[in-house]
């Protein structure tokens, strides 16, 4: 239903937890190089658990690789950032859109979410957060996407 795209994430864990995810949510998930483990790392896995031989999963191995797949889509990219004080809710989601998270101590890069920056969405966190865990933040975000359009949702 929809597409969560992880940029150069670090922590495996977080990947298998989000693929866990994109499964019980009919997603896709798109993991875009370099990473800071091996896909097939057992911590992926372990995090994932039998959920991920179901995952459908697209391993890229560039930003740009993925881009010039799927430049056609850019209106339908979302970018989650501490960068914007646009909150979640207050974007449209539609089925096939692209959630962008990047890895968890870098963040999203700049040039990439200036392709659509009308479109960097926030979680708002009280005046002691920097952010939050990159697998929460993916959960919120995502089911708020699937709230949205929860009549397609429940008919798949």
């Amino acid at each position: 239903m929809f597409n969560i795209v992880l940029v150069h994430p670090q922590i495996p864990q977080n990947t298998g937890s989000i693929g866990r995810m994109c499964v019980n949510a009919d997603c896709t998930l798109h993991i875009v190089k370099p990473t800071m483990f091996e896909i097939s790392d057992k911590t992926v896995k372990r995090a994932g658990l039998d959920y991920w031989p179901l995952l459908d999963v697209h391993i890229w191995e560039s930003l740009d690789e993925f881009l010039h797949v799927h430049s056609d889509k850019v209106e339908r990219f979302f970018f989650a950032t501490t960068k914007t004080k646009k909150p979640y809710f207050e974007a449209t989601f539609k089925k096939g859109d692209f959630l962008f998270f990047g890895g968890e101590s870098t963040g999203l890069p700049m040039e990439l979410m200036k392709l659509k920056w009308e479109n960097a969405i926030t979680i708002p966190m009280g005046k002691n957060g920097r952010s939050l865990n990159q697998a929460t933040s993916a959960g919120i975000i995502l089911y708020d996407a699937i709230r949205q359009n929860f009549q397609e949702f429940s008919q798949a």
